[in-house]
């Protein structure tokens, strides 16, 4: 496929730009630094930012994909703005695809908003950590926008409580709405397996618009 990746510098963005270029997808890798990345067959680098900005500049970023994922995190974890800052700029993203004519967006989520028990997320337990807590809330306000979504294909990934770097298995649990656990109680993945599950979406949907989880 045609694949916008826009955040690809990111700790998430590398591990998905290494999957969908192994797949043999082409992939015009999307940053305000992409020089960052070497080059490698298959991709194209491409200077932008989706900064809650004009929706015609996200068209201009995306034009002509069959498909874009998204991972951003608009001024990064020190931004004091983080939260109202990532909500504008995947509305300007989601206003941008329909403009370019992009039938499709898979989503980088977050873990604050699955369910631990009926009616009780993550985010809102005693402990969650502070330096989380703007981007994980900018994230479930997303995904609340795009269940009210209903012209754009959208898929929203978010993985385990803890996305750590490790080894591409292929081994691990997809779920919904509520945070997966293992036998003793802990809720992992690593970037890579995350990676190769969003990949997977990409290349057979079965989480049209919906949300969905995956862990050890």
């Amino acid at each position: 496929m045609n694949l916008v990746l826009i955040g690809a510098t990111g700790y998430v963005g590398r591990a998905l730009l290494e999957e969908a270029l192994q797949r043999g997808h082409q992939v015009t890798a999307v940053a305000r630094d992409p020089s960052a990345l070497p080059a490698r067959d298959g991709l194209r680098l491409r200077p932008g930012a989706i900064d809650g900005g004009d929706p015609a500049r996200a068209a201009e970023l995306v034009r002509g994909a069959d498909a874009v994922i998204a991972s951003l995190n608009v001024g990064g974890w020190s931004n004091p703005n983080l939260e109202d800052d990532t909500v504008a700029g995947y509305a300007q993203l989601v206003d941008g695809l329909k403009q370019a004519g992009v039938p499709r967006l898979l989503v980088v989520g977050g873990a604050g908003s699955l369910e631990v028990a009926p009616g009780q997320q993550l985010l809102d337990q005693p402990g969650f950590p502070d330096q989380w807590r703007g981007g994980a809330e900018a994230m479930r306000r997303v995904l609340g926008t795009l269940r009210d979504e209903r012209e754009l294909d959208w898929s929203f990934l978010s993985p385990a409580a803890h996305l750590v770097p490790g080894e591409r298995t292929g081994r691990f649990r997809l779920g919904g709405d509520q945070l997966l656990v293992d036998e003793q109680g802990e809720s992992a993945i690593s970037v890579q397996d995350y990676a190769l599950a969003m990949i997977d979406e990409l290349e057979q949907p079965a989480h049209s618009r919906r949300r969905f989880t995956l862990a050890y």
